[in-house]
């Protein structure tokens, strides 16, 4: 499936964050949040959300699941249904059970469920992807038209490339560039397989996510930057999508700082192509509506 970003129906203005989240904090559904992300341990809905993206311009969001549970799908779709801003959700369902049809025709009933989502890389089966119940749940997606968003380190490339051969006509994301070991500078093998990965036109990959795979503390943007170039490399401008990770984010830079060192990031790319990563790429992948303006 080749991305088209021909259509017209959004002004260069109009600009979507493609990844961030929603949470209602607790301590055993969120463990992975240590004490190193402290800053992060408390509740974010869609209020603080609507701060952070109102004095930059941003129309419109993608809100991404962060724990494995239907219900908390559900709880996404609601706030989805509740808040025109949120354009679409990148839910969870059990890829791997016999109930997915049943499970991706329930979700699907609301108009705002555009992709799912397994967090493949805490699998500790290296071929988890090749997996064939888990493909078989991939292959689900279609008939729904739904995306798959791809959640690796950079180790599980390899796999990834597979996976996305294994079904061509399938969309994929992929999230935070899949997580290079910046903190460690190291951009071998990472890189030649970004690359590869790139070659295939039926997968698109997020800019974000960068700064919490670096030092929290000590990171810099000329740091980031050969990660950055590489992701532009491997997929140029009309695959790439903006995104903040927040409130994850939050805990290495600022929503306002991220959203800045993207747009310097890619301020020597032409006009169309700075309208397709900062929005044209998420509305076309994901199939957002614009909504009336938000209210309240």
């Amino acid at each position: 499936m080749r991305i088209d970003l021909a259509g017209d129906a959004y002004t260069t203005q109009f600009m979507i964050d493609a990844h961030h989240h929603f949470w209602k904090y607790d301590p055993v559904q969120y463990g992975w949040i240590d004490d190193s992300m402290a800053r992060i341990r408390r509740d974010f809905l869609p209020a603080d959300l609507i701060a952070e993206i109102a004095p930059l311009g941003i129309e419109g969001v993608v809100s991404v699941q962060a724990r494995q549970s239907l219900v908390e799908t559900q709880w996404l779709l609601e706030l989805a249904g509740e808040h025109d801003f949120i354009r679409g959700v990148v839910g969870w369902a059990p890829l791997s059970a016999p109930s997915i049809v049943d499970d991706l025709a329930q979700l699907t009933r609301h108009g705002k469920l555009k992709a799912i989502r397994h967090v493949v890389q805490d699998e500790p089966d290296p071929e988890f992807m090749d997996r064939e119940p888990f493909n078989a749940g991939i292959a689900a997606l279609m008939p729904f038209k739904l995306a798959y968003d791809i959640l690796i380190f950079e180790r599980q490339l390899p796999a990834a490339i597979r996976l996305v051969d294994r079904h061509p006509d399938q969309l994929f994301v992929l999230d935070h560039i899949a997580k290079p070991r910046i903190r460690d500078g190291q951009i071998s093998p990472w890189r030649e397989n970004m690359l590869e990965l790139g070659r295939r036109d039926n997968i698109v990959c997020k800019v974000s996510g960068m700064a919490t795979e670096a030092d929290f503390k000590n990171w810099t943007p000329a740091q980031l930057a050969p990660y950055f170039e590489t992701a532009l490399d491997a997929f140029e401008p009309r695959r790439l999508m903006f995104g903040t990770d927040w409130p994850v984010c939050l805990v290495a830079c600022e929503y306002t700082q991220w959203h800045a060192i993207v747009s310097d990031f890619i301020a020597p790319l032409s006009a169309s192509e700075r309208e397709a990563m900062m929005g044209k790429t998420a509305i076309e992948t994901y199939q957002l509506e614009k909504g009336q303006e938000e209210r309240g």
